[in-house]
């Protein structure tokens, strides 16, 4: 069982919906299945914090509870709004909210960008969605695979994502999550420079200090998630047998792209915060 915050379970969800679309099936989680889920962290005496207090805890020694887990939610789907929303204000939990910021329901004609698996969030949603503790960092502005694209579109996915954010919500971005979970060296510069605090991949894995703040890893949950194997990866119990399967076919990804020329290594360490 995990104890202090060596090793904290992040988990990775993307949309809680009774009835989705085939396109997010898989990586779905029924609204029922969810609240039992927030049920079993309270029960295990495990405190759900954002993203960016994990980060600026391993970066300063910020104060954590005991037995941290992070919820991080990706791409900005409507129902975060009605059935993620209330179950958290319910148990007073924390979760940072990761929006692609080109696929929201109410973006301007010219900042509409990508294509988005379901109904997504609007602007007024997410402010409300603020308003109620929540942190919101950002997913890119049209989902891309970052670490595919070339220096100047980088730059803009980065840019505008943050701007967007900044100018709608009125304050500085902290934390970004990469698309699909793919990242490198150029990657993760670039996002360290633009000044985000810390950015997170998926590795399914539990989030260690070595692993920097520019590559933490998470837990994905999906719809077939039962709640045997949910009670145990966020007490860090059996995580690589759970994820063996995930983790295959993620090393698998990464020697194809590695051998495209994608992928590199670092940067990472602690000391290199925002600008």
């Amino acid at each position: 069982m995990i104890r202090g915050s060596t090793a904290v379970p992040v988990l990775m969800y993307h949309s809680v919906r009774a009835d989705p679309p085939a396109t997010t099936h898989g990586l779905s989680v029924h609204p029922d299945r969810f609240a039992e889920q927030l049920d079993v962290l309270a029960e295990l005496g495990l405190t759900p914090v954002p993203f960016g207090a994990l980060v600026e805890h391993w970066r300063s020694g910020a104060q954590l509870p005991d037995r941290p887990v992070v919820l991080t939610f990706d791409d900005g789907y409507a129902d975060f709004h009605s059935e993620v929303l209330p179950r958290l204000v319910a148990r007073r939990f924390a979760a940072s909210l990761f929006v692609t910021t080109g696929w929201l329901a109410d973006a301007a004609p010219a900042d509409r960008a990508g294509r988005p698996l379901d109904a997504t969030l609007s602007w007024s949603q997410l402010r409300e969605i603020e308003a109620a503790g929540i942190e919101t960092g950002a997913h890119s502005h049209s989902h891309a695979a970052l670490d595919a694209v070339g220096p100047a579109a980088l730059r803009e996915e980065l840019a505008r994502s943050r701007h967007l954010l900044e100018d709608r919500l009125g304050r500085a971005d902290q934390v970004f999550c990469y698309p699909f979970g793919y990242s490198d060296a150029r990657v993760r510069d670039a996002v360290r420079a633009a000044g985000w605090s810390g950015a997170c991949a998926v590795a399914n894995t539990l989030a260690r200090p070595h692993q920097g703040p520019y590559a933490l890893a998470r837990l994905t949950i999906r719809r077939r998630t039962d709640p045997a194997t949910f009670r145990q990866v966020v007490q860090g119990l059996a995580v690589t047998r759970h994820y063996l399967a995930d983790r295959t076919l993620t090393k698998g990804y990464a020697v194809v792209r590695r051998a495209r020329g994608l992928v590199g290594s670092g940067p990472g360490g602690w000391g290199q915060g925002r600008r």
